[in-house]
C-alpha cells in the first residue's frame, strides 16, 4: 500500500492538476485509517504518579530525559495516620483520562492535502481497510473515547521526620553531673563522707550559693580542657568556694595555693596583688597543675587529686613503698597523711551528693550562663570608684576580685576587673568618659622631721615600694621640705570592706564575739617573731597567724600591729585555733523559729536577737539574718 501511494503522488506530480482525482485518492486513503485504541485503565489511583504520553516510544524517549513530568506538584497525604507514598498530579484537571480530539472528516483531510499538503504520514495507519471514509467517520464516533497512553509509577518517600520537644536547659550542676568522668566508685571511706555531706544540706546549699559567681568560669574552663567535670567540684573541698579563705599553712584562695606553688604556676604575690585569689588566673594555674600530675601518674586521675593536695613526692614514696612490698599501687591501697587519705573521698562524695540532688533546692540553682566578663582598664583603678561605675557594691566587687589586697588594683598590672554581665554596659560608658589620671586620687604631701618612707606608707595604706617609684627615690632617704606623691583612697578604709587589712579587722570582731578574753593589741619590736611573741602570752605560733591572717612563716615588719588574746584570761583559749567564725545572711524559711535556727547552727536565741535587733520569736517566710557562726561544728 506505501509503495503504491508513494507512486501515486510521485506520478501525480507529472500530470495537470485535476481536483477530482485529488478527492478520490483522499477517500481512497482515508478508508485505509484505523486507530489503535489501546485498552483503557481503569480505577486508576489519583495518588500515584501519572506520567502522560502520547506513544509508547515518546514515553521511552520522555523517561530518559526526566523521571518525573513538568506541570506536576507534589502531595502528602496520610491514609489511617500511615505515611503514603508521595503523589504527583496534574494541576490542570483531576481526571486522569485525557482523550484525542475527534476524528477529523475524510472532507477536511482532503481539503488538507490539496492546500498545503500537510498531513503529516504518521498519522495514517499502515494497514488497509475496505470501509469508505464516510463510514470511518460513523464508526469512529461509536467506538469507546480513545485515551493516551498512560505510565503509571509510584514513588516512596521517607518517613517524616517527627519535630523533637525541646530538651530543657540544664543547670550548672546538671552539666557537671554529664559531663562526670572519674565514675562510680564504690568504698566505705566514701560513704562515710557521703552520709555527712547528705546530712548537712544546708551546708550544701551554702557553698553551691558561694559559687554562683565563679562556677560558670571554673566548668567550662575544665570542660575546654577536657578535664573530668568532677575537677570543677574541687573549690567545695579546698575552700568551700571562699576565695578569701586562707589556712595557717599559707594556702590561699578558692583553690589553696601555696606561696611557692603559687609562683611556679606564674601566680604573682605582692603588697597590692595574689594572684592566688584571682579567680580566672588561679583555676587556669590549677587546671594546668592537675593536667601535669594526670600525665606524671600515667593516666590516673585518683593520684593525679591525692597529689594535688598532699604534693606528688608524698604520694611517689607512697607509691615506692607498695611496690617494695608487692602491694597494689591504686589510691585506695597507699599509705598517705590522713588529711590526703580523705580528701579524694571527699570530692567523690561530694560528686555523688550532686549527683543526686542537681536540679532540686538543696543544690543552689546555677544557670548556664557567664556570671562576669574581664574587662581590661588599662591602669589602676580605685576599687570603690569601679563599684559605682558598674553600680554595684564595693563588696560584690572585692568579691570578683578579691586578688587585690587594697584599695585599688596593682599599679603594676594585671589591669583587668571582672565586671558582672548585667552591668558591662554601665560600668563601659563610666570607663570611656573617665581619664586615666582622674582613675586614683592623688595629694601632696610635704616631708616632715621624722617622717619615713614605712611610716607614711602605712598611713596612706600604699606600699614603700611605690612610693619609691612614684617618686623615683632610690634607697630610704627622704628629705623634711621634700614634697611627695601619694595615691590615696577614694574613700575610708572601712568602705573597703574585704580589703586585706579591713578583713582582718572583720575577723577580729567575730573572734571577740566568741572569745570571753580581752583582746590584747600588739606592737611588733625589733628582734621580734610570731614564737617570742607566742611564748610571752601563753598562745600558739598558729593561733597568731590565724588571728591576724598570717602565713606561719610571715615575716614580721617593726610597727605592725597584732591582735592576741592570751590564755591566761579564759580556759577557751585552749580551742580558739579551731574557731573559725563566718559571717552568714540567712534566708528565713516556712517553719522556722529562732529556736531551730539557732539549734541548727549551734548558736543561742539572744546571739540571733543580738545580732539582728529581733526581739520577737516569730519570724516571716523570706526574712534575712545575719549570724555569726562556728563553721568548725559543722565540719566533719
Amino acid at each position: 500500500m506505501i509503495i503504491l501511494t508513494r507512486f501515486f503522488f510521485h506520478y501525480s506530480a507529472y500530470i495537470s492538476f485535476k481536483p477530482t482525482l485529488w478527492v478520490i485518492s483522499a477517500l481512497f486513503l482515508s478508508a485505509c485509517q484505523t486507530s489503535i485504541i489501546p485498552p483503557q485503565t481503569a480505577n486508576l489511583d489519583p495518588y500515584d504518579s501519572i506520567e502522560l504520553v502520547n506513544t509508547p516510544e515518546d514515553t521511552a524517549k520522555s523517561a530518559q530525559k526526566s523521571e518525573q513530568p513538568s506541570n506536576q506538584i507534589s502531595y502528602n497525604s496520610k491514609v489511617d495516620n500511615t505515611p503514603s507514598a508521595e503523589v504527583l498530579f496534574s494541576t490542570t484537571t483531576p481526571s486522569v483520562i485525557v482523550t484525542d480530539p475527534p476524528p477529523e472528516s475524510a472532507e477536511s483531510i482532503a481539503e488538507k492535502i490539496a492546500n498545503n499538503n500537510s498531513l503529516a504520514w504518521s498519522e495514517l495507519d499502515t494497514e488497509s481497510s475496505t470501509s469508505t471514509a464516510a463510514d470511518l467517520l460513523a464508526e469512529a464516533y461509536e467506538q469507546p473515547e480513545p485515551v493516551t497512553e498512560v505510565k503509571i509509577t509510584t514513588q516512596a518517600i521517607p518517613e517524616p521526620v517527627l519535630a523533637l520537644e525541646p530538651v530543657p536547659e540544664l543547670d550548672l550542676w546538671q552539666l557537671t553531673v554529664a559531663n562526670y568522668g572519674l565514675g562510680h566508685v564504690q568504698n566505705p571511706r566514701i560513704d562515710q563522707h557521703y552520709h555527712w555531706y547528705n546530712k548537712h544540706q544546708e551546708y550544701m546549699h551554702r557553698v553551691t550559693t558561694r559559687a554562683s559567681r565563679y562556677y560558670h568560669f571554673m566548668l567550662h574552663s575544665a570542660l575546654a580542657k577536657s578535664l573530668p567535670a568532677e575537677i570543677a567540684l574541687l573549690p567545695i573541698i579546698e575552700s568551700g568556694f571562699d576565695p578569701f579563705a586562707y589556712s595557717s599553712g599559707r594556702a590561699s584562695g578558692a583553690w589553696q595555693f601555696i606561696p611557692s606553688t603559687g609562683r611556679v604556676f606564674g601566680l604573682k604575690q605582692n603588697w597590692w596583688y595574689d594572684g592566688r585569689r584571682d579567680i580566672m588566673a588561679s583555676t587556669q594555674a590549677a587546671h594546668k597543675y592537675l593536667i601535669q600530675l594526670h600525665k606524671m601518674f600515667d593516666g590516673d586521675w585518683l593520684l593525679a587529686i591525692a597529689s594535688y593536695n598532699g604534693g606528688q613526692g608524698t604520694v611517689l614514696k607512697a607509691i615506692k613503698r607498695n611496690k617494695k612490698a608487692g602491694k597494689p599501687t591504686d589510691f585506695w591501697s597507699l599509705n598517705l597523711p590522713k588529711e590526703t587519705m580523705n580528701y579524694v573521698p571527699k570530692l567523690l562524695a561530694v560528686a555523688r551528693v550532686v549527683a543526686e540532688h542537681a536540679g532540686t533546692d538543696t543544690l543552689n540553682s546555677v544557670a548556664n550562663e557567664a556570671y562576669f566578663e574581664a574587662i581590661d582598664v588599662g591602669s589602676q583603678i580605685d576599687l570603690a570608684q569601679a563599684a559605682e561605675m558598674a553600680n554595684i557594691t564595693t563588696d560584690e566587687m572585692y568579691r570578683l576580685n578579691p586578688a587585690f589586697n587594697q584599695w585599688a588594683t596593682d599599679p603594676q598590672g594585671p589591669h583587668h576587673l571582672l565586671i558582672p554581665v548585667a552591668h558591662l554596659g554601665t560600668f563601659n560608658a563610666s570607663l570611656l568618659d573617665l581619664p586615666s589620671n582622674k582613675r586614683v586620687s592623688w595629694e601632696r604631701y610635704k616631708i616632715v622631721t621624722g617622717d619615713n618612707l614605712l611610716r607614711l606608707a602605712k598611713r596612706y595604706h600604699v606600699s614603700v615600694d611605690l612610693l619609691r617609684t612614684i617618686n623615683n627615690i632610690d634607697g630610704n632617704m627622704i628629705w623634711a621640705g621634700k614634697t611627695l606623691m601619694i595615691p590615696v583612697a577614694s574613700k575610708d578604709a572601712a568602705a573597703y570592706t574585704l580589703s586585706a587589712a579591713q578583713r582582718v579587722i572583720n575577723r577580729q570582731k567575730q573572734i571577740s564575739q566568741t572569745q570571753a578574753s580581752q583582746r590584747v593589741e600588739y606592737s611588733v619590736k625589733s628582734g621580734d617573731s610570731l614564737w617570742k611573741i607566742g611564748q610571752k602570752y601563753k598562745v600558739t605560733v598558729t593561733q597568731i597567724a590565724g588571728w591576724n591572717k598570717l602565713g606561719s612563716r610571715s615575716v614580721l615588719q617593726i610597727g605592725d600591729k597584732l591582735n592576741l588574746w592570751p590564755r591566761s584570761s579564759t580556759n577557751k583559749l585552749a580551742t580558739a585555733q579551731r574557731t573559725v567564725v563566718k559571717k552568714l545572711t540567712y534566708k528565713v524559711r516556712s517553719g522556722d523559729n529562732l529556736s531551730v535556727i539557732a539549734q541548727r547552727f549551734s548558736v543561742t536565741v539572744k546571739d540571733i536577737q543580738k545580732w539582728n535587733q529581733v526581739l520577737k520569736k516569730y519570724l516571716q517566710p523570706g526574712q534575712k539574718l545575719t549570724l555569726y557562726v562556728n563553721v568548725t561544728k559543722l565540719k566533719q
